[in-house]
Parts: structure tokens; C-alpha cells; sequence
């Protein structure tokens, strides 16, 4: 289980740290089938997974002056409330559903992410645009629901918001887009554990490491890689992971602990 978790967790640092988000997303069936962790601890260590990685992806990009910060602030504020009101809501729903509810989400993200892969770069880099302050506000607060209710990141949503709704060019969009994971996981993380969610330490660690190291190498690999081949390549992955959790919860039994 443990070379699994190191080698599983480099493959996910890869993505975060190229495309900008889907850690969590692909780290909580992770936590659950390969791990054995119920849905709830799993649900929690992968908001550690997640932000742990966003930071240091965030870190690396940030030093060369790819974030839009004015941006990511005020996205990281409602996503805060938002991320709070998610755990209390997903705190009330049983894991199997939880686990069917994910999956049209899994595949509304393979979609967008497949969308911004064939829009392209958008012609380079256009600077950080300054957009309207209530649809920021607006797309940060849902942002943040899905983070707490789910246990995920939301970079997997809040790249193509970015990018496609507001203006961001792809690179800018990534690293953006990691440092308001890393701000909205911890508080989704605190709002799991407040509410009496329970954490592996050892499994998050042996997933959280790797993961790590794999997203500093995806902020410097993706430099010299297609996007849109990035991109493609992750909305596939994405697409079979949510295609497994629904044929396992409608026909196998659904995750541990459901």
C-alpha cells in the first residue's frame, strides 16, 4: 500500500502542479480504495493532500510573478464561507450518496477542463484582468460549497472560471488557481475537523509527501508541455475514475464504511 500511496501521490502532485487543481479529486478515491479509508477521514486528508500541494505549487509559480493576487484574494474570501457551509451540509448526507453526488461533478469537470484544453492558451500571456467584483464573489462562494461538501480542492473548477470567464491567461489561471486552493482547503480542513471529522495521519502523510514532491516537478514540467494535451489527458482520467465510483456504488457496494 505504501509504494502505491508514493507512486499514486506523484501522479497527483503531476496534475496539480501542471493543470492547476484536480488533486483532491482524484486523491479521495484514492484515500478510499486504495487506502481503505471511510469516506469521511478520506474526505479530510484529501483537502491535506490538496493543500499541501497547492501551496508548493503555488510557491514555485509565484516566484516567477504568475499569480493574480488581487484575484485570488478576493476569490479566496467567500470561498472561505462557502467552504464552511459545504462541511455542515456534506456532514449530513451517507457516503454512498455523497459518492453519487461526486460523480456528475467528476464529469462536469472532465468536461470544462476538455473545453479549456481546445479554447487553447488564448494567445499568451494578456496580464492579470481586473473583472467585475460580484461575479468573483459569486463563483468564490460556490466554489467553496463544493470544496467543504465534497472534501475537494475546486481547482478542477476554478481554472476554467478563470480562464473563461474572466480573461486569465492559462499559466496565470494555474498558479492563481493554487493559491486559492491552499487558502480554501485549510479552511475546509479546519471546518471538517471542527465538526468532528476524523483524520488518518498516516495514510495523509504517506499520500501528502509524494504528492508534494510530484507538484513541484508539474509546475516546472507543464512549462515544457502542450496544455492542451495536459488537459485532455486529465479530463480522461477523470471521466474513467467517476465511471468506476458509479458502477462500484450501483453495483459492487459501494465504498468502506457506506
Amino acid at each position: 500500500m505504501l509504494v502505491a500511496a508514493v507512486v499514486l501521490g506523484l501522479a497527483i502532485g503531476l496534475v496539480v502542479g501542471s493543470v492547476g487543481g484536480g488533486g483532491a479529486i482524484l486523491a479521495l478515491p484514492v484515500f478510499v480504495y486504495v487506502l481503505g479509508e471511510p469516506i469521511g477521514p478520506a474526505a479530510s486528508g484529501s483537502l491535506v493532500v490538496v493543500a499541501v500541494a497547492a501551496a508548493v505549487g503555488a510557491g514555485s509559480l509565484a516566484r516567477s510573478g504568475q499569480v493574480c493576487w488581487p484575484i485570488a484574494g478576493t476569490f479566496a474570501a467567500p470561498a472561505a464561507v462557502g467552504a464552511l457551509l459545504g462541511t455542515l451540509a456534506g456532514a449530513e448526507v451517507g457516503s454512498a450518496l455523497l459518492v453519487l453526488l461526486f460523480v456528475p461533478v467528476m464529469l462536469a469537470a472532465s468536461f470544462a477542463t476538455w473545453q479549456r484544453a481546445g479554447a487553447g492558451s488564448g494567445g499568451g500571456d494578456r496580464g492579470c484582468p481586473r473583472p467585475a467584483l460580484a461575479p468573483v464573489l459569486t463563483a468564490g462562494f460556490a466554489v467553496g460549497v463544493l470544496t467543504g461538501f465534497f472534501g475537494v480542492g475546486g481547482g478542477f473548477v476554478i481554472v476554467p472560471v478563470l480562464t473563461l470567464w474572466f480573461g486569465v491567461g492559462f499559466r496565470r489561471a494555474v498558479a492563481t488557481s493554487l493559491v486559492i486552493i491552499t487558502l480554501t482547503g485549510v479552511v475546509a480542513l479546519a471546518s471538517h475537523l471542527g465538526t468532528g471529522s476524523d483524520i488518518d495521519l498516516g495514510a495523509t502523510a504517506a499520500l501528502a509527501l509524494p504528492t508534494a514532491v510530484g507538484a513541484f516537478l508539474g509546475a516546472h514540467v507543464a512549462e515544457r508541455l502542450p496544455q492542451a494535451a495536459l488537459g485532455r489527458a486529465f479530463a480522461v482520467v477523470v471521466s474513467a475514475v467517476a465511471l468506476f465510483l458509479l458502477v462500484d456504488v450501483l453495483a459492487l457496494g459501494g465504498p468502506p464504511g457506506s
